[in-house]
C-alpha cells in the first residue's frame, strides 16, 4: 500500500520553503559578519607576544626541517601581519589610533619574531642574521634614551 500525495505540489512547496527558509538564513548570516567587521579591537601586548611566539615556533620548526630560513621567516612575517590586519584591522593598542600598513607590520614581524627565535632555537638562526638583529636592537636601544 503506498500513499498518495501529489508530489509535484508537495515538492515545490517544500522546494519553495526550503529557498525561502535559507535566502533568510543566508543573509542574516551575512548582516552578522559585516556588524562583526566593524568592531576591530587594536592588538594589545599580549596578542602581538602569541602573534609574535607562533612566528618565532615556526621559524625553528622550519629551521629545523631544513626549509630555508629566508622563506621561512618570510611565511612567519606575513603571517604575523596578516593575523594583525585580519583581526585586528592593523591597529596596536600602544600606538594609538595609527594602524599600520602591511610593509610595516611585515617588517616588525621580522624583527620580533628573530628576536623571540633566538630564545627559542639560537642554534637555528643563521649568524648574520644574529648579528644585524643586535645591531638594529642597539640602534632602538639609543634612539629610545633620547
Amino acid at each position: 500500500m503506498s500513499i498518495s500525495f501529489h508530489s509535484n505540489k508537495f515538492f515545490k512547496c517544500l522546494g519553495i520553503g526550503l529557498i525561502i527558509s535559507f535566502s533568510i538564513l543566508e543573509i542574516n548570516t551575512l548582516n552578522k559578519k559585516i556588524n562583526a567587521e566593524k568592531i576591530l579591537i587594536a592588538a594589545s601586548e599580549k596578542d602581538l607576544f602569541l602573534y609574535r611566539q607562533m612566528g618565532a615556533s615556526y621559524l625553528c620548526i622550519a629551521s629545523k626541517a631544513e626549509i630555508d630560513f629566508n622563506k621561512g621567516l618570510g611565511i612567519a612575517s606575513a603571517t604575523f601581519a596578516n593575523v594583525i590586519i585580519g583581526k585586528h584591522g592593523g591597529a596596536i593598542k600602544e600606538l594609538g589610533n595609527e594602524k599600520l600598513d602591511e610593509k610595516k607590520l611585515y617588517n616588525a614581524g621580522l624583527f620580533q619574531i628573530v628576536g623571540s627565535a633566538l630564545n627559542i632555537c639560537p642554534e637555528s638562526i643563521p649568524k648574520n642574521i644574529k648579528n644585524d638583529y643586535e645591531k638594529r636592537l642597539k640602534q632602538l636601544v639609543k634612539q629610545s634614551k633620547k
